[in-house]
């Protein structure tokens, strides 16, 4: 079984995000990338499939030069191969794009993404991926199960679970519950020695549209201050619940 493992290089969660150029865009400097989270998952559940039934696992990310060291680090954890699209990622269609051609290139039968990026929180990558290939496709991937051409996954729904049979190919947008937190990888010396002289294949990228581009970015606003009630009084907390932050 062939997999491919679509990645992504997004900001570590405790980086001190800012925007320039107007708020039109990322600062990058000071940033610390890492592997998206939800993708971490589902590498993490392609090893598994590398040890248990010798798939070979082929990780792809598309960006600049600067993801290689994600890549690198997929590979220390257990890929045997990376391709890195030598493009910016745009938007959702643009990667999706460029995946597609990756993904017909190398006939694989199981595409692994994560159900959405940490940074813009899209969640379109995975499903256009799969409307372009015309695979089967399940979001919201919490566990899979591959026996030869058949796939068993079950996947988050509304107040519940959904346990879903699938022939492959399949492409997956998966998020915790693949694997655990407490079962991801981290890369030991042999895997970040190995991980040097793993290939590394850039590829050009291919025609595409670009559908979206972001005009502007905000933070959040910041939370204001904490008030304090004593508590003999009670008709002073009741009034602010009821008129300030108006929850009662």
């Amino acid at each position: 079984m062939k997999i491919l493992v679509c990645i992504s290089h997004v900001p570590d969660t405790t980086s001190k995000i800012n925007f320039v150029n107007g708020d039109s865009e990322f600062d990058n400097n000071g940033v610390q990338y890492v592997i998206n989270p939800n993708d971490e998952f589902g590498l993490t559940r392609a090893i598994w499939f590398q040890e248990q039934q010798g798939a070979n696992v082929t990780v792809v990310n598309v960006g600049g030069a600067d993801t290689e060291p994600t890549l690198r680090k997929a590979l220390a954890i257990g890929a045997n191969e990376a391709i890195r699209v030598n493009a910016a990622a745009t938007d959702g269609f643009f990667v999706a794009k460029q995946l597609a051609e990756v993904v017909k290139s190398g006939n694989y039968d199981l595409v692994i993404c994560g159900k959405e990026s940490l940074d813009y929180n899209g969640g379109m990558v995975p499903g256009m991926l799969a409307g372009l290939l015309n695979y089967n496709f399940v979001n919201s991937c919490t566990d899979l199960k591959v026996d030869g051409t058949s796939a068993k996954a079950s996947r988050e729904i509304d107040g519940g679970k959904e346990v879903i049979a699938a022939s492959l190919p399949l492409v997956i947008g998966g998020q915790k519950g693949l694997v655990e937190e407490k079962d991801l990888r981290i890369p030991n010396m042999r895997g970040i020695m190995t991980a040097r002289t793993k290939a590394l294949t850039v590829l050009e990228p291919v025609s595409a549209s670009v559908e979206t581009k972001a005009v502007k970015f905000e933070k959040p606003a910041p939370k204001s201050a904490v008030k304090l009630f004593s508590a003999d009084d009670l008709d002073g907390l009741v009034n602010a619940l009821h008129n300030e932050a108006k929850v009662i």
